[in-house]
């Protein structure tokens, strides 16, 4: 056998550290959750009942002192209806989150960045139904992050979100 695909309804963290057994590749397959509603959901035909979803694309930049920064570029999803790999920049990302501190145990959400092709600001004060600092908010639309202190415990952990819902989360060692 070429692949191991393993097949979840979600992935903890410590998963993305295992892509490979020897030889053997190790995919991720992320089943829809909409599987555990089977009998009451219409077949339409059009739903993907498994999703690949890659690692996202992620840049440490070190500032130099004591703190560090996160850029994310991108990631990459497995469209099983043609076998291709799209790769997405920034655009196919709705949000992103950082924990600054991550303890192996759960991913708290220290830094929220809000991305995406439409306009989410706009969307955000729709939402709200209220006006929103744009300064305030231009610190949120952004690929990259604000400068934060090196964990003491040496580990990050980042999670990216795209559009259709599917999350990835990486655990950096910083």
């Amino acid at each position: 056998f070429d692949v191991l695909i393993a097949c979840a309804f979600n992935f903890d963290a410590h998963s993305s550290e295992l892509g490979s057994l020897g030889s053997l590749t190790i995919l991720k397959a992320r089943m829809n959750p909409d599987m555990h509603m089977s009998a009451e959901l219409k077949n339409t035909g059009r739903g993907n009942m498994f999703v690949v979803f890659g690692e996202p694309d992620v840049e440490i930049l070190d500032t130099g002192g004591t703190e560090i920064s996160v850029k994310v570029n991108g990631v990459d999803v497995f469209d099983p209806n043609t076998g291709d790999i799209r790769s997405s920049d920034t655009k196919g990302i709705a949000a992103w989150f950082i924990d600054t501190d991550y303890n192996e145990e759960s991913f708290f959400v220290r830094h929220a960045y809000f991305l995406g092709a439409n306009d989410p600001y706009k969307s955000l004060k729709t939402a709200l139904q209220a006006e929103i600092d744009e300064d305030a908010w231009a610190t949120l639309y952004s690929d990259t992050s604000r400068p934060f202190e090196r964990p003491a415990e040496g580990r990050i952990a980042v999670k990216v979100i795209n559009h259709f819902g599917d999350e990835v989360m990486k655990v950096f060692g910083v």
